[in-house]
C-alpha cells in the first residue's frame, strides 16, 4: 500500500510517494516564484501552485515506479496562514494570494491593539498581519464587488490546503482541516468552529469559509485529473507545522519539534487542553487524528532559511547554501559579530512587525565566514528565545528539541543550536517530517497503519546533538543577543512613530 503526500511550501510544491514502511520511494519538487508588489508585500499566484501539483505527482509516481492506482489515500500539507480566493462555480482563482510573510495589514493591526487581549483568549493567536482574517478583510475591502459575492457564497476562500483539495476533487469539496482553521483568527480555540463574532470583527462573510474536519477524515475524492484516476480518497490535511509536529510522532504533552525552513517553526505539544501563553506565544490546535481534541504551543521565527539564501543569493556569499556550514566553521571566534534577521519583523515572543534586520559588532576584519556564522546564530538565538518562554508557559522542562527542515543537513548549526538551548537537539531521521506527517495522517484514516504507536516504531533513529558549551558562555551569549534585539525594538518602534507623523 501506497500513500502519496503533497507538501506545498511557501518556496516550492514537493510530491512524495512513502510505502508502508515509512519509506519514501519518489519525490519530485517544483520551485514558486515569489511576487514582492511592493515593500513588505509577498504574494503567490494559486494556479501556479495547482501547476507545480500536476508537475509534481505525476513525477514522483514515475520515480516511484507505482501508478496513480496503486495510491490507497492522499495527504496534503501546507505553507499556513497564506489565502487564496476563488468562483465556487468555476474555480477560477480572483487574484494572487496574500502569503503569510505580507506585512500589508500593519496599519490595521496597530490601530486595533486594543482588541488583543479578547481576541487571544478567543484564537489562542494575536493581532498580527501574519494571520489569516486581516489578509482575506483586506481583499475583501479591495476588490470591488468581492462582498457581495462572499455574501451570496459565489466565491470560496481558504488557506492553501483548501485550494488544492477544491482542485483535486473537481470543485466538489471545500474543506479544511482545524490546524489551519486555527491560523486564521476566524476559529474558536476551544469549539474549534468557526466563531461568529470573530467573523463580524473582521467583516468576513460565513459563506465564503469552508467546513471544518479533523486532520484525518474524509475530505474528498479526487475527480477529473489527468494525472490521477477518480476516487483516491483525501484523507489527511494538516498545515504544515502541525503536520511535521505528527510526523515527528510528537504526540504527547511535553514532547517538541522545530522545523527549519523558510522560517524557523517550534512547537510544544500541550495535550488535549489549551495552554494559553503568559509570553507572547500562540496557542494552536495540533494535528487531530479523530474528534478528540490536541493543542500545542508554538512560535515562529520569520526568517529562518531565508537569511541562508539571502547570503547566497543576496550578498553571493556562496553558490549553494550547504557552504554555509564550512564558512561558518571558519569564522574567527575573536570577531564580536551579531545578526538579528528581522527582514520582515519580530515574531514571538516579541511580535514587532515593523522591526527590519539588524548586524551589530561590525569590524573592519569581518568578512564572509563571520556573516555567516552571525546569520546562522541569530537563527537559533531565535528559537532559543521561544523554547525558554514555551517552558515557562508549560511550566514544565523540555527534555529535547526534535528537528527537521532543510537547515538540519548542517551540523556545525544543530551543534550550536543545541550549545544556545543547552538542550539536546535529536534530528529526524527521515529529513521531511512535513510531508512524513501528512501521510502518517492520511494512512491512520485509510488504515495503512493500525495506530500511532506503529508510528513511532517507523521514526526511531537520527542523530542527536548534545550541548558542550559551558553554561556561563551560554548565559554571556545571551545576554549579548537580548541586548541587540531590545535595540532593534527601540530603533524600529522609533522609525514606525517617525512614517506616522
Amino acid at each position: 500500500m501506497f500513500v502519496l503526500a503533497i507538501d506545498q511550501g511557501t518556496t516550492s510544491t514537493r510530491a512524495i510517494v512513502y510505502d508502508a514502511s515509512g519509506s519514501r520511494l519518489g519525490i519530485a519538487a517544483k520551485e514558486l516564484t515569489q511576487h514582492y508588489p511592493r515593500p513588505g508585500w509577498v504574494e503567490h499566484d494559486a494556479d501556479e501552485i495547482w501547476q507545480s501539483v500536476c508537475q509534481t505527482v505525476p513525477a514522483a509516481l514515475a520515480q516511484a515506479k507505482i501508478t496513480g492506482k496503486q495510491i490507497a489515500a492522499i495527504g496534503v500539507t501546507n505553507q499556513r496562514e497564506t489565502v487564496a480566493v476563488w468562483d465556487r462555480t468555476t474555480g477560477k482563482v480572483q487574484a494572487r494570494a496574500i502569503v503569510w510573510q505580507d506585512r500589508r495589514t500593519t496599519d490595521y493591526c496597530r490601530d486595533r491593539r486594543g482588541d488583543s487581549k479578547w481576541l487571544n483568549q478567543r484564537t489562542g493567536l494575536v493581532l498580527d498581519p501574519y494571520f489569516s482574517a486581516t489578509k482575506l478583510r483586506w481583499l475583501l475591502a479591495e476588490n470591488t464587488g468581492w462582498r457581495g459575492r462572499a455574501e451570496r457564497g459565489e466565491l470560496a476562500c481558504g488557506t492553501i490546503d483548501s485550494f488544492l483539495v477544491s482542485r483535486l476533487t473537481g470543485g466538489k469539496s471545500h474543506v479544511t482541516d482545524v490546524t489551519n482553521a486555527s491560523r486564521t483568527l476566524l476559529l474558536g480555540l476551544h469549539t474549534r468552529a468557526w466563531d461568529d463574532e470573530l467573523c463580524r470583527f473582521f467583516e468576513v462573510p460565513r459563506a465564503i469559509l469552508p467546513a471544518v474536519l479533523p486532520s484525518a477524515a474524509d475530505f474528498g475524492v479526487t475527480r477529473g485529473l489527468e494525472f490521477l484516476p477518480d476516487d483516491i480518497p483525501i484523507a489527511g490535511v494538516a498545515g504544515d507545522q502541525q503536520a511535521a509536529l505528527f510526523g515527528q510522532t510528537a504526540f504527547a504533552a511535553g514532547e517538541s519539534k522545530c522545523t527549519y525552513g523558510t522560517g524557523a517553526f517550534f512547537l510544544l505539544h500541550t495535550g488535549s487542553k489549551p495552554v494559553l501563553s503568559s509570553n507572547g506565544l500562540l496557542t494552536t490546535v495540533a494535528a487531530m487524528a479523530d474528534d478528540r481534541p490536541q493543542y500545542a504551543i508554538e512560535g515562529a521565527v520569520f526568517v529562518a532559511g531565508a537569511a541562508v539564501q539571502w547570503l547566497r543569493d543576496g550578498l553571493k556569499l556562496f553558490a549553494s547554501a550547504a557552504a554555509s556550514e564550512s564558512l561558518a566553521e571558519a569564522a574567527d571566534p575573536n570577531q564580536p559579530t551579531l545578526f538579528v534577521p528581522s527582514f520582515v519583523g519580530l515574531g514571538a515572543p516579541h511580535w514587532v512587525p515593523e522591526a527590519r534586520g539588524a548586524m551589530f559588532g561590525l569590524t573592519r576584519n569581518t568578512g564572509p565566514a563571520e556573516l555567516a556564522r552571525a546569520t546562522l546564530e541569530g537563527v537559533a538565538f531565535q528559537v532559543a528565545d521561544l523554547v525558554e518562554a514555551a517552558k515557562s508557559d508549560a511550566a514544565a522542562p523540555v527534555p529535547e528539541l526534535r528537528v527537521d527542515g532543510g537547515m538540519t543537513q548542517n551540523r556545525w548549526f544543530l551543534q550550536t543550536q543545541a550549545n544556545l538551548l543547552g538542550l539536546p537537539v535529536h534530528a529526524a531521521a527521515h529529513a521531511e517530517s512535513t510531508a512524513l506527517g501528512a501521510a502518517f495522517l492520511a494512512g491512520l484514516k485509510v488504515g495503512v497503519w493500525s495506530d500511532q504507536e506503529s508510528l513511532r516504531r517507523l521514526t526511531s533513529g537520527g542523530a542527536r546533538y548534545a550541548p558542550d558549551m559551558p553554561a556561563s558562555e551560554r548565559e554571556r551569549r545571551q545576554r549579548q543577543w537580548r541586548r541587540a534585539v531590545r535595540a532593534v525594538i527601540a530603533y524600529d518602534a522609533e522609525a514606525a512613530d517617525v512614517s506616522n507623523r
